[in-house]
């Protein structure tokens, strides 16, 4: 299930669904720990530290499960390995500064939060649509999709080689016609039979 292939559909809705987990489980986090009331009262530092490391660990849970399904649409896409490591890596770097900025962000201070976490969220929304929109090029996967054969014996003729060696063979001589009967004499045809003829 966590290796099979899968195509831009799926990935597009796995994403989406994971985006969306993934928001449910901050949201979950915040209120077990400070609740809302207190995260948007409390002073950054100290008093955010449970809240920063539950929103740390859960983002980088979703960060390996993200970075799953986008190693498997890669893969399926022959896609380079570059994006494919750069959304990971940037992933997880943004996983580190979510929870740093839950931790020092002051709400009365709107200019307090980190310009560069828009930034960021830019560069993997441009990796992730790069692997969404990723198709393999021609030939590139037919190792792969002859690996499951055995062709180490004699491969059995297909239709199209029958019919050809069929065209190429040379046509067997028509069979030989019946001969034709005798033609019967003029007048009542004489009965066969025992005894003399004629007669």
């Amino acid at each position: 299930m966590f290796a099979s292939n899968i195509g831009r559909l799926r990935f597009f809705f796995y994403s989406l669904g994971l985006f969306m987990a993934e928001a449910v489980a901050i949201v979950l986090c915040i209120a077990v720990t400070i609740g809302f009331a207190g995260l948007i009262n409390s002073m950054p530092g100290p008093s955010r530290q449970g809240l920063a490391g539950a929103a740390l660990i859960v983002s980088l849970i979703f960060v390996v499960l993200r970075g799953n399904i986008a190693w498997r649409r890669s893969r399926d896409a022959n896609g380079p390995k570059w994006i494919l490591w750069a959304y990971i890596v940037f992933s997880a770097i943004y996983a580190f500064l979510e929870a740093g900025t839950l931790l020092v962000i002051d709400f009365g201070n709107p200019e307090s939060a980190p310009s560069g976490l828009n930034l960021l969220g830019l560069s993997l929304f441009g990796l992730w649509a790069t692997i969404l929109w990723a198709k393999p090029v021609a030939g590139s996967d037919i190792d792969v999709l002859t690996s499951v054969f055995d062709f180490d014996g004699s491969v059995p003729p297909t239709v199209a080689d029958r019919t050809a060696a069929a065209a190429s063979a040379p046509r067997s001589a028509a069979p030989a016609a019946r001969p034709s009967p005798a033609p019967q004499p003029f007048g009542r045809p004489r009965p066969a039979g025992f005894g003399k003829r004629g007669l």
